[in-house]
């Protein structure tokens, strides 16, 4: 395998027995890298992360700052899925790792490419009652912003936080 310069995976090798890959047509997905000695084929794929806006009783959303993201924007709860996670389980982990809320309710909203990161975010609404914040190295500062507030907070800058947002906040208003 060798990255592209970003996130996902180019296999250039079987990663089972080792051997070259060729180009195989498959289906109507165009030629694929194949491994003929395990009769497999091997396609790219971007990393899988999630996006979450996470909510509490008082209607606020919560924001955080992680500096090595942006030091004046903030972003919304998110982070890689881990191998033989669900997505639901990532949201769940990554919702207590950076915040220390426990989740009520979770439901799925929709999906997004994210181009410059070659991953895909799939993202969700989180419902939690407001309980104190955790520690985390990733997280440098986190508060609760009245919802009509978050746009003047929140990070649109090659990042899919203000966009996830917008999306969940139609949700909320037509729910």
């Amino acid at each position: 395998m060798s990255g592209s310069g970003g996130k996902y995976m180019i296999f250039k090798y079987c990663p089972d027995c080792g051997k070259a890959l060729d180009q195989k047509m498959i289906g109507d997905e165009g030629m694929i890298p194949y491994c003929h000695s395990c009769d497999k084929p091997y396609f790219d794929n971007p990393a899988i992360c999630v996006v979450t806006t996470v909510i509490n009783e008082k209607k606020q959303i919560l924001l955080l700052k992680s500096n090595y993201i942006s030091t004046t924007k903030w972003t919304l709860v998110a982070g890689y899925v881990k191998n033989g996670e669900t997505l639901e389980d990532a949201v769940i982990r990554e919702t207590i790792e950076e915040t220390g809320q426990n989740i009520e309710h979770l439901e799925y909203i929709r999906s997004y490419y994210f181009a410059s990161g070659e991953l895909i975010l799939c993202g969700f609404i989180a419902w939690v009652t407001q309980r104190d914040f955790i520690h985390s190295n990733e997280v440098d500062d986190l508060f609760w912003c009245d919802i009509n507030m978050v746009d003047y907070y929140i990070n649109r800058e090659n990042n899919l936080s203000g966009t996830h947002f917008d999306v969940c906040r139609d949700f909320i208003r037509n729910k």
